[in-house]
C-alpha cells in the first residue's frame, strides 16, 4: 500500500517496508517473537545471531587499525608518569568520549586532565590556537576524542612544541593526514574495521579495551584488579545514540549494554541526574530517551555556553550531579526558545520563495545564534526534504554554517565539490554524509548559496526530493496492547535501524486541543478504542483518517497504558 499526503506544500509518499517471509519464519523458529521477527526482517536482519546483545559478539579491538599501537604508546605514557590531556569536542559525542577517556585512563593509573574548546572562541578540532591553550597545562601527550582527523595545522603546532599527539576520531579524513604519533579512526584510509559507524565515544572505548589488553600483557594487573570497562557503557550508549551514527549490529550491542546498566541503576550520577530533570524513569529508559531527552540537555552546554559544564556533569559525584543537570536543563530550555524564534524567522523567509523549484536551502540571518543553526537546519530539512545549510555570524567576521542532508546526498562530498570548483569560497569545512559544518566569508553568502545549489542539482534527481515515509504496515487491533508497546520500547531503535512506524485507517471518535498546540484524539479500529496524541497539530481531523503512528507506553501517575503517537495523517 502507498498513499500520499501534503504538508508544508511538500508531498510525502507513505509506503510499506518489504519483508522476506522466509527470513521472518527463520527468525520465529529461532525464538524471536512474530512481531519483532517482522520488524527486524524489514530492517535487514537475516538471522538471530545478528540480534545478540552479548559483549562477546562485538568486533574485537585488535581489528581496529592502530588500536594496539596506540595502546602501547598510552601504556608507555602511564609507565613514565606522563601527563595526558584529553582534547574533546563540544557535542554530546565529544562530551561522552571525553568522560570515557578520563574515567578509563584514570582507572588504569594515568595522570589525565581534559580540555574542551569553547566553540565560539576556538572553533572545532585541534586548532593551533587550542594547542597553544593546551600547552599552558603542560601536557606530555594530547589525546583527541571525536576530532583531530582534519587537524593538520594543530598537530604540526603540537609537534613543534614537543607534545605527542594521539588522534581518536570517526570523521571522514581529508586528502592530507595530520602527522600525529598515532591515529585510530575506523574511517581513515586503509582501516579494514568492519563497522565504519562507531561514534567518537565508541572509538575511545575500543582504544581503552586495547590499552587494558596491553597492560594485562605487561603484567600490570598481577597485583591489582583489572578495571571493569563495562562501567563506561552507559556513556558509550548515550554518545552513540546522540550522535546519530548508524545503529549497525556492533553499535546496537554497545547501546543495549549501556541501557541495561542505566535501567539497573548502575549508570553514572550525571546520566541519572539528567534523566531525573527530564522527567524520565531510569528503570524504563530506552534509546529514544537518550536521543530526545538526555542528549539535547547535554548538547545545550556546547551550544550556548561551554561543554566543560556537560563533561563535569558526566564526571560528577551523586552530590554534585543534580545541580549541574539542572543548569543543563535550564540551558536547554533557553536553547529551545532561541530555536523556536529562529525557526519562525526561517519559515517566514521561505514563504517568499518557491522551495519546490530549489534543490537546496541556504539560510542566514545576522541575529541567529551560531550554536543553534545545526538544529535549525535539521528542522527545515525535515519540513522541506532538501539539504539545508543555516549560517550565523561569528566574532571573527566569518559566517559559521551547519548543514543537514537527505538520503542520496553526501554532504561533506558536496562541500568538497564546491571547494574544488570555487577554491576561495569556503574557508573550512568537514563532517559526515548527513551533517557537516563550514565557514565562509560573510560577503560570500549569496555566491555560496548559488554554488551549493548548482552542485546539489547535479547530485540529486527530482525523485530524491520526494520525501518517502516507510512504515511497517498495519496492526491488528487486538495486537495494539500494552505488552507489545512495552516490547517495542525495550528494543534498540535509532539511526539506520528505524523505530517502528505503523499505518492504519481509524475512525475519529473525539478530539480536543491540549497545551495550546497539540491534539488529543480518541480513535477507533475494529471496535477497539485508543488514546492518541498528535504533537504540533491544532487543525481538526476528519471523521476517518489514514494515520502513520508509533505504538507507545504512556505512563501517568504510575499507571501504564497504550497510546498512539500520530506522526502523519491524510
Amino acid at each position: 500500500m502507498a498513499w500520499e499526503l501534503l504538508t508544508n506544500n511538500m508531498r510525502k509518499t507513505i509506503i510499506k517496508r518489504q519483508v522476506d517471509d522466509v527470513i521472518v519464519t527463520k527468525l520465529i523458529e529461532a525464538g524471536v517473537s512474530p512481531l519483532l521477527a517482522r520488524l527486524y526482517a524489514a530492517r535487514g536482519v537475516k538471522d538471530a545471531d545478528a540480534l545478540s546483545a552479548s559483549l562477546n559478539h562485538i568486533i574485537p579491538p585488535n581489528q581496529l587499525t592502530n588500536s594496539a599501537a596506540m595502546a602501547k604508546l598510552l601504556a608507555d605514557a602511564i609507565a613514565d608518569k606522563k601527563k595526558i590531556l584529553i582534547v574533546g569536542d563540544y557535542d554530546a559525542d565529544g562530551a561522552t568520549a571525553t568522560a570515557v577517556a578520563v574515567k578509563g585512563l584514570l582507572s588504569m593509573g594515568a595522570q589525565v586532565d581534559f580540555l574542551v574548546p569553547n566553540r565560539f572562541e576556538y572553533g572545532y578540532g585541534l586548532t593551533p590556537k587550542i594547542v597553544q591553550l593546551a600547552a599552558t597545562m603542560q601536557p606530555d601527550v594530547i589525546v583527541t576524542v571525536d576530532n583531530g582527523i582534519a587537524s593538520v595545522d594543530g598537530v604540526f603546532e603540537a609537534n613543534k612544541l614537543g607534545i605527542q599527539v594521539l588522534i581518536t576520531d570517526h570523521h571522514l579524513p581529508s586528502d592530507e593526514t595530520p602527522q600525529a604519533a598515532c591515529i585510530v579512526n575506523p574511517n581513515q584510509h586503509g582501516c579494514d574495521f568492519p563497522s565504519k559507524n562507531l561514534a567518537g565515544v565508541g572509538v575511545m572505548f575500543y582504544v581503552l579495551l586495547a590499552l587494558r589488553a596491553e597492560l594485562r600483557e605487561r603484567g600490570i594487573f598481577a597485583k591489582e584488579q583489572e578495571p571493569n570497562l563495562t562501567e563506561l557503557l552507559d556513556l558509550v550508549a548515550l554518545g552513540t545514540v546522540a550522535d546519530l551514527v548508524k545503529l549497525d549490529a556492533n553499535n546496537r550491542i554497545l547501546v543495549e549494554q549501556g541501557l541495561r546498566r542505566i535501567r539497573a541503576g548502575a549508570c553514572c550520577a550525571g546520566i541519572s541526574a539528567l534523566l531525573k530533570v527530564a522527567g524520565r524513569n531510569e528503570s524504563q529508559v530506552g534509546a529514544q530517551d537518550l536521543g530526545f531527552y538526555v542528549g539535547p540537555r547535554l548538547n545545550a552546554a556546547g551550544r550556548l555556553d561551554d561543554m566543560r559544564l556537560g563533561i563535569q556533569c558526566l564526571l560528577a559525584s551523586e552530590a554534585e550531579a543534580l545541580d549541574i543537570a539542572q543548569s543543563l536543563h535550564d540551558l536547554n530550555a533557553e536553547r529551545r526558545s532561541i530555536e523556536s524564534s529562529m525557526q519562525d524567522e526561517a519559515l517566514a523567509s521561505l514563504d517568499n520563495i518557491n522551495v519546490g523549484d530549489q534543490y537546496s536551502i541556504s539560510l542566514f540571518e545576522s541575529s541567529w545564534h551560531q550554536g543553534v543553526v545545526g538544529i535549525l537546519a535539521s528542522r527545515i530539512k525535515e519540513q522541506y526534504h532538501r539539504p539545508v545549510i543555516a549560517f550565523a555570524e561569528s566574532d571573527d567576521g566569518l559566517l559559521k554554517g551547519s548543514g543537514r542532508s537527505i538520503a542520496g546526498l553526501h554532504l561533506r562530498d558536496a562541500l568538497d565539490m564546491v571547494t574544488k570548483r570555487h577554491p576561495n569560497l569556503i574557508v573550512t569545512f568537514g563532517g559526515h554524509a548527513m551533517a557537516a559544518g563550514l565557514t565562509i566569508n560573510q560577503d560570500k553568502f549569496f555566491e555560496f548559496q548559488q554554488a551549493f545549489e548548482d552542485v546539489v542539482r547535479e547530485l540529486l534527481t527530482p525523485a530524491d526530493l520526494q520525501a518517502v515515509i516507510e512504515t511497517d504496515g498495519g496492526f491488528a487491533a487486538d495486537e495494539m496492547n500494552l505488552y507489545n508497546a512495552q516490547l517495542l520500547a525495550n528494543q534498540v531503535w535509532g539511526q539506520g535501524f528505524a523505530p517502528p512506524l505503523f499505518s492504519d485507517t481509524f475512525s475519529v471518535i473525539n478530539q480536543r486541543i491540549v497545551g495550546a498546540k497539540h491534539l488529543k484524539v480518541l480513535l477507533e479500529k475494529q471496535g477497539k478504542r485508543f488514546d492518541a496524541i498528535y504533537f504540533g497539530q491544532t487543525e481538526s481531523l476528519p471523521v476517518q483518517v489514514e494515520a502513520v503512528y508509533q505504538l507507545q507506553v504512556n505512563s501517568y501517575n504510575g499507571v501504564q497504558s497504550v497510546q498512539l503517537q500520530l506522526l502523519h495523517t491524510a
